[in-house]
């Protein structure tokens, strides 16, 4: 054996962690955690998978006592590492993509007004779902999906835009069937025929 490879295997030996709270530790921070740390069932079947090591009973206790002596701190049934950052909730926002394919004239459309347009809508595999082309409604007043208050905003009178509207501003889990399936992102060719303030 090289002394390269002799120094890497010192490495790997310095970083496995030697007692079952070290374990438990290398556990928890290895994991993606949600915002209160990592369950105890977690911990446990990340301790048989990685190490072979299946004591439940020793996993408990060790977790508890390392709770009172302020190593690791419980929120619930999840535990996280003292001194550790706090793991930030990470909300995905969606959002709509606009690509403006004509510009418009007059006053952009806001929230209460009513605009008439022409469109086209499509599902990723390009199946037309719906068309129309004189479609009335009041903007920001949730008589379309979310998308459209969104991607509606601003329009001139004459603007074709292009719009990518993800799932959750779409129709959402439920779809709209038979046409719209269930969490389908929706693609729209859009033209502002006529505002009405």
């Amino acid at each position: 054996m090289s002394s390269k490879q002799s120094s890497k295997s010192k490495e790997v030996k310095s970083k496995t962690p030697k007692t079952l709270l070290d374990m438990i530790i290398y556990s928890i921070r290895n994991q993606p955690a949600n915002i209160n740390g990592v369950s105890r069932s977690a911990i446990s079947k990340y301790l048989q998978s990685e190490f072979g090591y299946d004591k439940p009973t020793q996993i408990k206790n060790s977790i508890k006592k390392a709770v009172n002596n302020g190593k690791l701190i419980q929120n619930g049934q999840s535990f996280r590492v003292a001194g550790d950052p706090e793991p930030k909730l990470q909300i995905e926002v969606p959002q709509i993509k606009i690509e403006q394919v004509k510009q418009g004239k007059g006053p952009p459309a806001e929230k209460g007004h009513t605009v008439v347009v022409k469109y086209e809508g499509r599902l990723d595999d390009g199946t037309v779902f719906d068309s129309s082309s004189k479609f009335e409604f009041t903007l920001g007043a949730g008589e379309v999906i979310k998308g459209w208050d969104q991607g509606i905003l601003s329009m001139k009178v004459g603007e074709k835009r292009k719009l990518f509207v993800p799932s959750k501003l779409g129709y959402g889990k439920r779809g709209s069937l038979p046409e719209i399936p269930p969490n389908a992102d929706l693609h729209f060719d859009v033209c502002c025929l006529r505002e009405i303030k």
